[in-house]
């Protein structure tokens, strides 16, 4: 069974998506149950030398959509914090807005962009990649290290998460 670039990731991102908001969900109900204030978590980092929630989260949205808009335009570049919510509610509605324009990608427009050229600008750098090769080598690894960095922070926190938590909803079939 040969793999489209489509396959290779739409339905990885999807996935992944649906884990990050299902557990940011378990993080605020924990905060609610807990008398916290969920906004305290958006600026948690893991360590000292690590960026916080926001940036992890912002950073799983631009290694999923991001993406997939790159792809289409050709071009991709890190999202500034700025353009990060900064709200814990806007973070979820942050992923909840990426996994729904995901959704709505037609496979046929992503799978006709195979072969395409991306060039990745980071720190006045240009880096050629094959559509194919950045989703693989680049963006689904950024993907995950980000999700679980995100994870790390809740559980760091106390937040009752699981490893199903983060694996979402699996491809069965």
């Amino acid at each position: 069974m040969a793999l489209s670039l489509y396959d290779i990731s739409i339905p990885s991102y999807l996935q992944g998506l649906g884990a990050v908001a299902g557990f940011l969900e378990k993080g605020r109900a924990h905060c609610t149950e807990q008398g916290e204030d969920s906004e305290a978590l958006v600026a948690t980092a893991i360590h000292d030398d690590m960026l916080p929630l926001r940036f992890q989260l912002g950073s799983v949205r631009q290694h999923s959509l991001g993406t997939i808009e790159g792809i289409r335009s050709g071009r991709f570049a890190p999202w500034p914090m700025s353009a990060m919510p900064d709200s814990f509610a806007g973070l979820q509605e942050m992923i909840a807005e990426a996994a729904a324009a995901l959704e709505a990608v037609d496979r046929a427009e992503i799978d006709a962009l195979e072969g395409g050229r991306l060039v990745f600008e980071v720190q006045g750098r240009e880096l050629p990649f094959s559509a194919e090769n950045f989703v693989l080598s680049f963006s689904l690894p950024n993907f995950y290290f980000h999700a679980a960095t995100a994870y790390d922070i809740l559980r760091m926190k106390g937040v009752p998460l699981g490893k199903r938590d983060f694996m979402g909803r699996m491809r069965m079939g």
